[in-house]
């Protein structure tokens, strides 16, 4: 797929050309592009890895670019830091709150550009910028106090103000209503609209589809660091939209594209089920059910929930409402060594930050969770404990000098194998898989369907979370599909074809679900 030729009638404010960026020889942007027009609302999605943090870094002055052109308000543009392009016109929001919590509402909004007075900071002229900014946003607060006092919400409207406040051409939002409530979200959307009537323009990031269409003039669309698409938002549709972010062609659904073969095991009963889950902003209503010698799939798009469901499951993060049973009795797992105890095992997303211990062994990372086990009195049973890494590094095939190899040294693949075997060695009765081939090779990636569709046909329970469509299709007895942060469909394996799944992703009504399940 190509980036259509869609492009502003006039000047753009900002052209992005051919930029390129590797790291460690890896390419994290190829050719990609971005432009802008002034006084444009401009969409930038793509799934994770897609390349869109890249961009902004770069245009930012957060890193340098390997390649390419930059042109701002018609000359070239390189911003050394961001402080660099912030005084040159570029504001950005982060997702994560970048602003200091000790510090007061007015000390966040006027720092970097305080009002003086004889030399001396103008107290009462910074107070009455910083309200003036925030009633923009329907907030009436004390801004004389700390930012802490406030919760994420009001926080996170701070942070919009304070960006605005530098009368920038170009505001960057990255993520700007993942804190806020339907409300907050609509009063952002008057500034927005507001700002694009000033002639300002904004780059918005979101994986929220219908906040697109709502506030959008046109969407840049990326896949593994490429521009893939460009068009009007008016003239592309949801599906479409998705079909370009997965690169997929609904009209052409590719066979056995993984490794996981006819699903043939016999499923039993219930292990878990989950009512009504909700908690934060991220997870609303999410039900759903995974039964012995199942693979449950999770498909959704990036924001969906699916990851911040499996944590609530697993105790990892809070749980609001909603109810949890597993076999029956009813749990409340308030944190994870409570799942793991009940017997859930949760390999999560993010295999380096989350998962191994870098400067551990092999068998130390592989008997992590089962330390208290081999323990008596402080001391660990190394004999045991070399007993069940001998075992599982030959069940699961680990490629190792060794049990006393630092884990590091591992390829992704075979880091993957060893944090498999960490949870099959508590012998779970659930077992969550977040992602569980991202960035491993092709073959690697094929081992790791094979184990996990031998793991289900040998009775385990799986719920299996993948941004890889074909592998939640192929691999998963049923799919259920999140769309943010609630439950929009269930598929059997048979119903759930490509176009009923990406229909689901895209617009989550059931009627239109319904239809893709006919097709």
């Amino acid at each position: 797929m190509t980036a259509s030729a869609t492009s502003p009638s006039v000047s753009p404010l900002l052209s992005m050309r051919s930029v390129s960026k590797a790291f460690g020889g890896i390419p994290a942007l190829s050719e990609a592009s971005l432009e802008v027009a002034p006084g444009e609302v401009q969409a930038l999605i793509g799934q994770n890895g897609a390349g869109k943090s890249t961009m902004i870094k770069i245009l930012t002055g957060y890193i340098g670019r390997d390649k390419g052109e930059i042109l701002f308000d018609g000359a070239p543009f390189e911003a050394r830091s961001p402080q660099d392009a912030q005084n040159n016109g570029i504001s950005t929001i982060y997702q994560e709150i970048n602003l200091v919590p000790f510090r007061s509402v007015t000390e966040n909004i006027c720092l970097g550009r305080e009002s003086r007075r004889y030399g001396l900071l103008d107290w009462q002229a910074m107070h009455e910028q910083a309200r003036k900014l925030l009633a923009r946003f329907k907030i009436d607060l004390d801004v004389r106090k700390p930012l802490l006092r406030f919760n994420t919400a009001t926080q996170q409207m701070v942070a919009i103000a304070r960006a605005i406040g530098f009368k920038a051409k170009l505001v960057i939002m990255d993520e700007p209503t993942s804190s806020l409530d339907e409300r907050e979200v609509a009063v952002l959307f008057d500034v927005i609209r507001q700002l694009k009537a000033e002639g300002v323009s904004v780059v918005f990031v979101s994986h929220k589809l219908d906040e697109l269409y709502a506030v959008c003039d046109r969407v840049t669309i990326m896949r593994d660091g490429r521009t893939v698409k460009t068009a009007d938002m008016a003239s592309i549709g949801k599906l479409e939209l998705v079909a370009s972010m997965l690169g997929r062609d609904i009209a052409q659904v590719a066979k056995s594209a993984t490794a996981f073969g006819d699903r043939r095991g016999r499923i039993g009963d219930v292990v878990l089920t989950a009512n009504s889950l909700a908690a934060g902003h991220k997870v609303h209503d999410v039900s759903f059910s995974v039964r012995r010698g199942e693979i449950a799939g999770f498909a959704g798009l990036l924001g969906a929930g699916r990851t911040e469901t499996a944590r609530l499951v697993f105790g990892a993060d809070p749980l609001q409402s909603g109810a949890l049973s597993l076999d029956g009795a009813a749990i409340h797992p308030r944190e994870p060594i409570e799942a793991i105890k009940a017997g859930i095992g949760f390999s999560s997303e993010d295999r380096k930050l989350e998962g191994i211990v870098p400067e551990m062994s092999v068998a130390e990372n592989l008997t992590l969770a089962l330390m208290p086990q081999l323990a008596r009195a402080g001391i660990v049973d190394d004999a045991k404990q070399r007993a069940i890494v001998e075992k599982f590094i030959q069940r699961l095939g680990v490629k190792c000098s060794g049990p006393d190899q630092k884990i590091r040294e591992l390829s992704g693949g075979n880091q993957q194998k060893v944090l498999l075997a960490r949870w099959l060695a508590m012998n779970p009765k659930l077992l969550i898989l977040d992602e569980p081939t991202r960035g491993i090779d092709v073959g690697a990636k094929a081992e790791i369907q094979s184990l996990i569709k031998e793991l289900a046909d040998q009775g385990l329970a799986v719920l299996m979370i993948s941004s890889e469509l074909e592998e939640v299709l192929e691999g998963s007895d049923r799919v259920f599909v999140l769309r943010e942060g609630r439950s929009v469909a269930e598929f059997s394996h048979a119903e759930a074809t490509e176009s009923a799944v990406m229909t689901a992703m895209a617009h989550g009504d059931s009627d239109l679900v319904a239809e893709g399940s006919a097709s």
